[in-house]
């Protein structure tokens, strides 16, 4: 056996466990660990399946963002803690969940043994066309260029949620500030690490959106650590969420739909079609656009995280 092929036996069993230890963990806590733990092994799988812009977005958003959130409802939640064990599923519900979930396990893998060989892809298409974009990534490309309708509808997801989840609150604190009143002194050990920690992240999401054009990365990816840099911010009680009726706040929540929209109109009239680029200003327009995705995506995402106005705006 060879050491690459013993590290990925080794990985996918790590995985295994880590999956069901997040499973059957007793406490919300636990089971959260589990979680970020095992969206990190993802991003490691991802690497070695030569899908490192997947690999970036699951350790960006599986083991960071998802993870805030999730620390946040854990928080809520904990008072539920007894109330949720007595309300413990029975023996036979928990087996026949068990079974649906192999079910659908044995489908899926059938389904990709299925698959023919080469599977479908657009990889050989994009490859043929990548100098048109300028692109040298070209994930980028098929994102930005072939499947460019799919991608901005995928921005226009996420700010409808941010919609839904603000939302939630009462009428009466609408226009007030996302999340619940926090005490006035930070914790020092955290806040340390946030006066530490987000001038790094901010230099490193910067250039994984900027190599994204010819490298692994995107705004997508950058836009993640991003918004991972300011959820620690607000975390550490360094700063505060804006109230939702900023004006610059609601004008970064919409600007990357409504230029990569306003681009792809554009397109109608000095390109072939809708979505399409004139000749030679493809890469500098995709970089443009993905600038303003970038800023919607790391607006957004920590807007999901904190959650809806629970006071009207500080005076």
């Amino acid at each position: 056996m060879s050491v690459q092929l013993a590290l990925d036996v080794g990985l996918a069993l790590l995985v295994l466990a880590v999956a069901a230890r997040t499973i059957f963990a007793r406490g919300a806590f636990e089971a959260l660990v589990d979680y970020v733990a095992y969206g990190l092994l993802l991003s490691l799988v991802w690497v070695r399946l030569f899908a490192v812009d997947v690999a970036l977005t699951e350790a960006a958003i599986g083991g960071g963002v998802t993870g805030v959130l999730l620390i946040g409802a854990t928080a809520r939640l904990r008072s539920a803690d007894a109330l949720a064990a007595e309300e413990a599923p029975s023996g036979p519900l928990r087996v026949l969940a068990a079974c649906l979930c192999l079910l659908v396990t044995l489908v899926l893998g059938g389904v990709m043994l299925l698959l023919p060989d080469p599977g479908p892809t657009l990889a050989p298409q994009a490859a043929q066309r990548l100098a048109e974009t300028g692109l040298g990534n070209p994930v980028t490309a098929v994102l930005i260029a072939y499947r460019a309708f799919d991608t901005m509808l995928e921005k226009v997801v996420l700010v409808l949620a941010v919609v839904g989840v603000w939302s939630l609150a009462p009428d009466r604190f609408w226009g007030g500030a996302p999340g619940e009143a926090r005490a006035a002194q930070p914790e020092p050990t955290l806040a340390f690490l946030a006066q530490v920690l987000p001038p790094i992240g901010i230099l490193v999401g910067l250039h994984i959106f900027w190599a994204g054009a010819d490298e692994p990365g995107g705004a997508f990816q950058g836009g993640a650590i991003l918004a991972a840099m300011w959820l620690i911010l607000v975390m550490a009680r360094l700063t505060e969420a804006p109230p939702i009726g900023a004006l610059w706040l609601r004008l970064a929540l919409v600007a990357g739909p409504a230029v990569f929209l306003a681009f792809g109109v554009a397109g109608v009239a000095t390109a072939s079609g809708y979505f399409a680029y004139p000749p030679g200003l493809a890469k500098p327009l995709i970089l443009f656009i993905e600038a303003f995705m970038l800023l919607t995506i790391a607006v957004t995402l920590p807007m999901l995280v904190v959650g809806p106005p629970r006071r009207r705006t500080r005076s």
